[in-house]
C-alpha cells in the first residue's frame, strides 16, 4: 500500500493517523517532492477508475492560471490533463491510497481510507 500525500494537508494527516491506528503497512510518497510521471498518473487513474479531471484540484492557483475549468473533458483531452497534473503536482487531489488488490482510492474521508484498508 502506498499513500500519496502533501504533509501540509489535514486530510492527508488524518488518513495517515487512521492507517497507523489500524496498524497498516504502507509507504509514504510526498508527491510534491517525488513528482509522479505521466505514466504513473495514468496507472493511478486506471486503479482509481477515474479520469484526470476527476482528481484535479480546480481551485488551485495553477488551475486558474491554466484555465482548466474551460478544458474539454473527453478522450482527446486526456493526455493534456495528465501532462498538467505531472507538471503541476499540486493540482492532484490528495491523499491517494493504492490498495493491495491493485485498486486505489482518494482517501479524503475516513470511510474511503477504511475502504482501502479492506481491499485485499
Amino acid at each position: 500500500m502506498e499513500i500519496w500525500i502533501n504533509p501540509a494537508c489535514s486530510k492527508c494527516r488524518s488518513a495517515l493517523s487512521l492507517l497507523d491506528a489500524e496498524g497498516a503497512e504502507y509507504t509514504v510518497r510526498r508527491y510534491l517532492e517525488d513528482v509522479p510521471s505521466e505514466d504513473e498518473i495514468r496507472e493511478v487513474l486506471d486503479r482509481l477508475g477515474l479520469e484526470p479531471w476527476d482528481i484535479t484540484r480546480t481551485q488551485e492557483a495553477a488551475a486558474k492560471e491554466l484555465g482548466l475549468k474551460e478544458w474539454a473533458r473527453d478522450d482527446s483531452s486526456r493526455d493534456r490533463w495528465i501532462s498538467a497534473l505531472s507538471e503541476h503536482p499540486k493540482l492532484i487531489q490528495r491523499p491517494i491510497i493504492t490498495a493491495e488488490d491493485g485498486s486505489a482510492v482518494v482517501g479524503r474521508t475516513e470511510d474511503a481510507v477504511r475502504d482501502a484498508l479492506a481491499r485485499k
